[in-house]
């Protein structure tokens, strides 16, 4: 289970979101483009570690404007020094506190390109092997992100959302659009485990999609974030389904 933290704008926003890191396996944290500073860096690295919990890099697009979440068309070579900067950047936060980087998952706008663009994709994932080539590379199951951290000599992960939905093409539905976002933990808690043990996800038209996933993912500015989160995890305990970070070499 992984989550986009680290983001909040206000200090009761950066509290809410790191309350979840003790529900989780792996957190994803802002590193100064959409959103996040040092200090933000700083103490949501810091309630990781005491919650054992893996840290990764979530770049985006450099705006804050837009939270990272409009489609811009920069050239790969400055998305590739974009995503490095920001990625060494929380690798120093977390070196300063004795804590490893294990994985780089894209934010918003620039996930939801790459992963129907490869050229894009490849840029973000070779950003990523300029700082580690044992960074796991995380992206949308099935999508360009992963085949483009495959080709990069990353390890990658497949994800899947128990809180957005899904097109009838697998992709996941625009936020400007209604229904973008599931409503409530029983919502969430029945796209997990149908994910989990059925390997498919609902579609908007009721047409079921086949979906092979590593992680879960659920987003920290969610409404009422935490108690999805808490219940996601029950319920995948409860199913007797060991939960494990993304690092963990047994997974």
């Amino acid at each position: 289970m992984n989550a986009d933290v680290g983001e909040g704008a206000t200090e009761a926003a950066l509290e809410a979101e790191l309350a979840l890191i003790p529900h989780l396996t792996s957190v994803n944290v802002a590193c100064g483009g959409h959103a996040g500073d040092r200090d933000a860096m700083a103490r949501t690295i810091r309630a990781a570690s005491v919650h054992g919990v893996s840290v990764g890099a979530h770049p985006g697009y450099v705006d804050r404007q837009t939270f990272g979440r409009r489609p811009l068309a920069l050239p790969h070579e400055v998305v590739r020094a974009m995503v490095a900067e920001q990625v060494a950047a929380l690798i120093a936060a977390a070196r300063a506190q004795h804590v490893r980087v294990t994985h780089v998952k894209p934010h918003g706008a620039l996930y939801n390109q790459a992963a129907s663009d490869l050229d894009l994709a490849l840029a973000v994932a070779e950003a990523v092997r300029e700082q580690s080539t044992t960074l796991c590379f995380v992206g949308l199951a099935g999508s360009a992100l992963l085949e483009a951290g495959r080709r990069a000599g990353l390890p990658v992960a497949a994800e899947a959302f128990v809180d957005r939905a899904y097109t009838p093409e697998g992709s996941l539905v625009p936020r400007t659009e209604p229904g973008a976002v599931l409503e409530g933990p029983e919502a969430a808690v029945r796209q997990a485990l149908a994910i989990v043990r059925g390997h498919y996800v609902n579609a908007t038209d009721g047409s079921r999609i086949a979906i092979d996933a590593d992680t879960l993912c659920l987003h920290g500015d969610t409404t009422g974030a935490l108690a999805i989160a808490k219940a996601v995890r029950h319920a995948l305990e409860a199913a007797h389904i060991r939960v494990v970070a993304l690092h963990d070499p047994s997974r």
